[in-house]
């Protein structure tokens, strides 16, 4: 039965592959389990050019990630639906993480270097980075209400899909969306 569900949901993602991104009958398709939580916007909605600390202590923006689909998560030390959903963003990150594809991690608020650090560490999540929004202003002028939040965005750096709450970002239907939203190459 698991391999004919996957066979639906590569054929899908096949039909699918150059199409538009809300109201996409193949994409639409692909939206079952968590990703019936998936909003996939009508049209790309542009992002705020609000600085949050990189990993390294620098500030960036998320335009510094324009060129390849980027899946934002915003977390928090403190959330446990974010140490139940952050194992499955590392094997999505290891899975399709690259030149065209990847994850990136935001704790907003108050969430200190060496507490992030051993969170990742309790979780064996080694490939995601450390980023941090600490005044959360990033994820206030994104309308981030509650955590976790995972805003994917194309290439232009615009968001085209927003997920509230936690979801499993390595099932079946979730690589097959990460998968269509990809450039066909």
């Amino acid at each position: 039965m698991h391999r004919i569900y996957r066979i639906v949901l590569y054929t899908a993602l096949a039909l699918g592959a150059n199409a538009s991104i809300a109201g996409d009958t193949a994409l639409e398709a692909l939206r079952v389990d968590d990703m019936k939580k998936l909003n996939l916007h009508s049209a790309p909605q542009a992002v705020p050019d609000i600085a949050f600390v990189s990993a390294d202590g620098t500030d960036m923006t998320l335009a510094d990630y324009k060129g390849k689909l980027v899946l934002v998560n915003f977390w928090a030390t403190w959330c446990a639906p974010c140490r139940k959903e952050m194992p499955a963003l590392s094997a999505l990150q290891a899975e399709f993480g690259g030149d065209d594809f990847e994850v990136v991690t935001i704790a907003t608020g108050r969430n200190p270097p060496p507490a992030m650090a051993k969170f990742f560490d309790q979780i064996g999540v080694t490939n995601l980075p450390l980023h941090r929004d600490p005044k959360s202003a990033l994820a206030r002028q994104m309308a981030v209400l509650g955590l976790p939040v995972s805003v994917i965005l194309n290439a232009d750096g615009q968001e085209i899909g927003r997920l509230m709450g936690d979801a499993d970002w390595h099932s079946d239907s979730a690589r097959a969306l990460i998968a269509a939203l990809l450039p066909q190459s």
